[in-house]
């Protein structure tokens, strides 16, 4: 690891004083740096800088600085390149950045000695179609939501797997995750946790209509598609979180496995449950 590419949230009022703590350690280190622009005006001195995607076919790793969103969106702009990434919190929840900034110095040590190890993550692809005509095609590596608007009526989801029909959810919406993202939108309408090596994907409904609507965990192998049969009023399509588009009714959503995930770099230690009770406060049974 000796070129290193540098991504912070630039919003985050102590990104400029962790950036000077990067430039110092890895001149120390003998790494080089590259930056995104934005990033790259934020250390004192002048860096090597490079737009994206460019940026990402010149470095053996990427520090991306900031929350959940900023790894996310790395992630997209990634869009299958295999680069592995590393996430720095540099605040909040921070479930995606298992390194705290105060790791930061070790966590550059350890990529300079490739002390670290490495967690394959699954993305899931989408496609909407209209018609016979493909409007957009997303990767997401947390989750496909589809929802209604708050004043929106509820909707009704037709859903097969494999071409196989499941059955039609009169509800709010659906929720489509990944492993990865089985902690996020999922798990706060009921899902399960998933560990990030499962091969599945996890199929949450919002606000059903009805008692006996319960997640669904099918293989990633499948192929999960999602039919609008009634809605009156405006439908979104959101893709982490972070982009997406309006869908209409009878528009088709089709979900798979990407071919191409992504890699992302932990320190030794790591351990995913750890992470489950320092981040989500999760825990067993009271001590009696």
């Amino acid at each position: 690891m000796k070129i290193l590419g540098v991504i912070a949230n630039c919003d985050k009022p102590e990104a400029g004083k962790v950036l000077q703590r990067v430039l110092a350690k890895t001149k120390e280190l003998g790494m080089e740096i590259l930056a995104e622009p934005a990033t790259a005006d934020l250390f004192n001195i002048k860096v090597r800088k490079e737009e994206l995607p460019e940026l990402f076919k010149k470095v053996d790793a990427i520090m991306a600085f900031g929350g959940d969103g900023t790894v996310l969106r790395v992630v997209r702009e990634l869009n299958g390149l295999d680069v592995p990434l590393m996430g720095v919190n540099l605040g909040g929840l921070g479930f995606l950045t298992s390194v705290a900034e105060s790791e930061l110095e070790n966590a550059l040590e350890c990529l300079v000695s490739n002390k670290f190890t490495v967690s394959l993550r699954t993305i899931a692809e989408c496609t909407v179609t209209r018609g016979e005509e493909i409007k957009v095609q997303y990767r997401a590596l947390n989750d496909i939501v589809i929802a209604r608007e708050a004043l929106a009526r509820v909707i009704t989801l037709d859903v097969q797997i494999d071409k196989n029909y499941v059955t039609s959810y009169v509800c709010d919406g659906l929720i489509i995750s990944t492993p990865t993202g089985s902690t996020g939108h999922s798990l706060s309408a009921g899902g399960p946790i998933v560990t990030p090596e499962a091969v599945v994907f996890v199929l949450c409904v919002i606000c059903p209509h009805t008692l006996s609507s319960r997640p669904l965990v099918v293989p990633d192998t499948s192929e999960i598609s999602v039919k609008i049969t009634n809605c009156k009023g405006r439908v979104i399509l959101s893709i982490d979180g972070q982009v997406g588009v309006e869908l209409q009714e009878d528009d088709y959503i089709c979900v798979r496995r990407s071919d191409k995930g992504v890699r992302f770099i932990h320190l030794p230690g790591y351990n995913y449950f750890s992470l489950l009770r320092q981040k989500l406060h999760w825990r067993g049974s009271a001590t009696l």
